[in-house]
């Protein structure tokens, strides 16, 4: 097995720590490193450095050389984001190109784990699934009701899956309202959406070709010069000219090969704000639910998230729910509640011309 680590993306929800410059992925969010190290790290047990390859954007890569330092580990810079679809496609061609003929997982460099040993099972489960054919994608156990994610359905039941249970993929809904969640969480039927894809490159390729036919064209294009002094040329003018297109809508959607779920309860989170990582944080809450870091001093606050990354003291008195996250560029305060609406902010500094803040 290969995997391919999906690393782009700008984390905005996580501002004003996560910068364009140095996204959530390369940020010790929880505390364990890099997010992208932790996730290479999580999958040594199933597969060697040479065998991982990340994807990335052009300005993050000197920062990923400098994380990986003395490893193996591959990395392709994309000129531009295009979304998942040319991602994955880029991963497949290049995993090819490294001689890979078996199962390649394409996963987020910027998720949380809380218990490795059981996605690694998943994934090797999964590996041997996709090894004959179709597209196994991980299904994340649900731990509550939640609005924000995709859920997957299962289907018909696998009798020869091996140890682990696996299942024909019945349908995808997209963020479904709350009442339909509490109905689907009743049922025990529907899985969590991760983004966790299993299938071997051909079989990516193939279903490209079918569906994403301008996106095969240019990624046929690339595996003409992979390996020469022509492919990082190559490679940007290919991706000016494609459209940005995710994977689940682009081929999870549309595909005629088989879909199979395998579910996994392994403690997974996105770790998608500030109010999902302070309840992952659970442990390090004081008495009153209040989590701070750095030099700071609470003073009848409750429930609140406060981050001082500035090298000042950060002084609260009598705070209820809220975030405060200081940091030499930006001081951000809000509902902690209203965590995912950060991106908000960073839209409008962006429509302001305040890039430098970006």
């Amino acid at each position: 097995m290969h995997a391919v680590i999906m690393t782009g993306g700008s984390g905005t929800r996580f501002w004003p720590v996560s910068r364009s410059s140095t996204p959530k992925q390369f940020l010790d969010i929880t505390g364990s490193g890099p997010m992208v190290v932790e996730t290479c790290n999580r999958l040594s047990p199933l597969l060697k450095d040479e065998k991982m390859i990340l994807i990335l954007g052009q300005r993050h890569l000197k920062e990923a050389k400098s994380l990986f330092k003395g490893r193996a580990v591959h990395m392709l810079a994309e000129p531009v984001g295009k979304n998942t679809a040319p991602c994955i496609g880029l991963g497949a061609i290049y995993a090819e190109y490294l001689g890979c003929r078996g199962p390649v997982a394409f996963l987020p460099a910027d998720h949380f784990i809380g218990n490795p040993a059981s996605f690694i099972e998943s994934l090797r489960a999964a590996g041997d699934l996709a090894s004959s054919g179709g597209i196994v994608t991980i299904g994340i156990v649900p731990s509550r009701p939640e609005t924000g994610y995709g859920y997957i359905k299962r289907g018909e039941s696998l009798a020869d899956a091996g140890k682990m249970n696996a299942y024909k993929v019945s349908e995808f809904k997209e963020k479904p309202d709350i009442e339909d969640v509490c109905n689907y969480i009743k049922s025990g039927e529907y899985y969590w959406n991760g983004g966790i894809f299993v299938a071997t490159a051909d079989t990516i390729l193939m279903e490209t070709k079918r569906l994403l036919p301008d996106l095969y064209e240019g990624l046929a294009d690339l595996k003409k010069v992979l390996g020469t002094d022509r492919f990082e040329g190559r490679l940007r003018e290919v991706y000016s000219d494609l459209s940005g297109v995710s994977f689940d809508y682009g081929i999870m959607e549309r595909t005629d090969e088989e879909i199979y779920v395998i579910p996994c309860d392994c403690g997974w989170s996105d770790v998608g704000s500030w109010s999902s990582l302070y309840e992952l944080r659970s442990a390090d809450h004081d008495d009153k639910n209040n989590i701070a870091e750095g030099e700071n001093l609470l003073i009848d606050c409750e429930h609140s998230f406060i981050s001082s990354r500035a090298g000042r003291c950060v002084a609260c008195l009598g705070l209820k729910n809220c975030l405060v996250v200081d940091t030499p560029e930006a001081l951000l305060v809000a509902d902690l509640d209203r965590s995912q609406d950060i991106r908000k902010i960073v839209e409008q500094l962006r429509k302001d011309g305040k890039e430098r803040l970006l």
